[in-house]
C-alpha cells in the first residue's frame, strides 16, 4: 500500500511541477530576467568606480549556459524533478496519517496533507526568510543563508507535527473545533518566538562587516567616495513581484498535488466492491 502511495504521490507531484513551471516561465521568468538586468547593470557601474579609484576589477565568467536554457530547459527539468521530490513525500506524509486522523476520508485527507506540505515547506519559512530573485543577496553568504532556511524548514516541520498531535490530545476534552484553535495558537506562538530569535539576513556577520546593519540583503543604491548616488537600489516591484508569484507557483503546486491525489487515493483506500455476475438467462 505504501509504495502504491509513493508511486501516485511522484506522478502527482511531477505534474504538479509542470504545472507551476509553466506558471513561473510566464510570469516569474520575467521578474528573474529585470534582476539579472539590474545586477548587471549594478557590476558596470561599480566596475566604473573601481577604475576610477584604482582598484583592481574583476572581471565575470560567462555561465556555461545561455540565458534561454536556464529559463526553460534548466527550471523545467529543476522544478519537475522538486515537484517529484514533493510528491513522494506527500505521499509518505499521507501514508502516516492514515487511520491517525480520526473519521476523516481519503479526499479530504489529502488536501489537509498538501495544506500541511505547503505551510510547512515552503509559505512558513518564507514568512522568515522570502524567496529572492538573482542580484538580492550577496555570495558569501549563501551557506549562512542556506542553513538558516534549512533550520527554519525543519522547525515549521517539527511544530505542525507537534500541533496536529497537541489537537488531537485536546479533542476529547475540549472538541473538534475548539481542540484545532488551540493548537493552532499554540503552533502559531512557537513559530512566532523561533522566527524573533533567528537573525535576519541582513544581520548576519558577513553582511555586517561589509554593509553595516541592515534587514535584509537587498541590494541599496550604490553611491560614489562622495556619497553621490551613481546606481539606484534594486526595484521594489520586481522584488514584489518575484515574491508574489513564487507563492502563486507554490500554491499551484501543492493544490496540484491534493486535488490530484484525492481520488486516486480514495480508488486505492475504498474500491469500489465487483459486480456481481449475472445469473444466466432461463428459458
Amino acid at each position: 500500500m505504501e509504495r502504491q502511495f509513493i508511486l501516485r504521490g511522484m506522478l502527482v507531484g511531477a505534474f504538479g511541477g509542470l504545472l507551476a513551471f509553466l506558471f513561473a516561465r510566464v510570469f516569474a521568468e520575467p521578474q528573474i530576467q529585470a534582476a539579472i538586468d539590474y545586477e548587471s547593470g549594478r557590476d558596470e557601474a561599480q566596475h566604473a568606480l573601481d577604475t576610477l579609484a584604482g582598484l583592481p576589477v574583476e572581471h565575470e565568467h560567462a555561465d556555461p549556459f545561455s540565458r534561454t536554457i536556464q529559463a526553460n530547459l534548466g527550471i523545467g527539468v529543476g522544478m519537475v524533478l522538486f515537484g517529484l521530490a514533493m510528491g513522494a513525500l506527500f505521499a509518505v506524509a499521507y501514508a502516516l496519517a492514515c487511520g491517525r486522523t480520526g473519521g476523516i476520508r481519503p479526499r479530504p485527507l489529502a488536501l489537509l496533507v498538501a495544506l500541511g506540505g505547503f505551510l510547512a515547506l515552503y509559505l512558513i519559512p518564507f514568512l522568515k526568510y522570502p524567496a529572492n530573485p538573482p542580484a538580492v543577496g550577496h555570495h558569501e553568504t549563501i551557506r549562512d543563508r542556506s542553513g538558516l532556511y534549512l533550520l527554519m524548514v525543519g522547525i515549521s516541520l517539527v511544530v505542525l507535527v507537534a500541533g496536529v498531535a497537541f489537537g488531537q490530545r485536546l479533542k476529547p476534552r475540549f472538541g473538534n473545533w475548539n481542540a484545532t484553535l488551540l493548537a493552532a495558537l499554540a503552533c502559531a506562538a512557537v513559530l512566532g518566538v523561533a522566527m524573533l530569535l533567528l537573525p535576519s539576513l541582513g544581520e548576519l556577520k558577513a553582511n555586517v562587516d561589509a554593509y553595516g546593519h541592515h534587514a535584509t540583503e537587498t541590494p541599496l543604491p550604490l553611491q560614489d567616495k562622495d556619497g553621490k548616488i551613481v546606481y539606484p537600489g534594486f526595484p521594489a516591484d520586481v522584488l514584489a513581484s518575484f515574491r508574489l508569484y513564487s507563492v502563486a507557483a507554490q500554491v499551484i503546486l501543492w493544490g496540484a498535488i491534493g486535488l490530484c491525489f484525492a481520488p486516486l487515493a480514495e480508488r486505492l483506500l475504498n474500491p469500489k466492491a465487483p459486480r456481481p455476475e449475472s445469473a444466466p438467462a432461463t428459458v
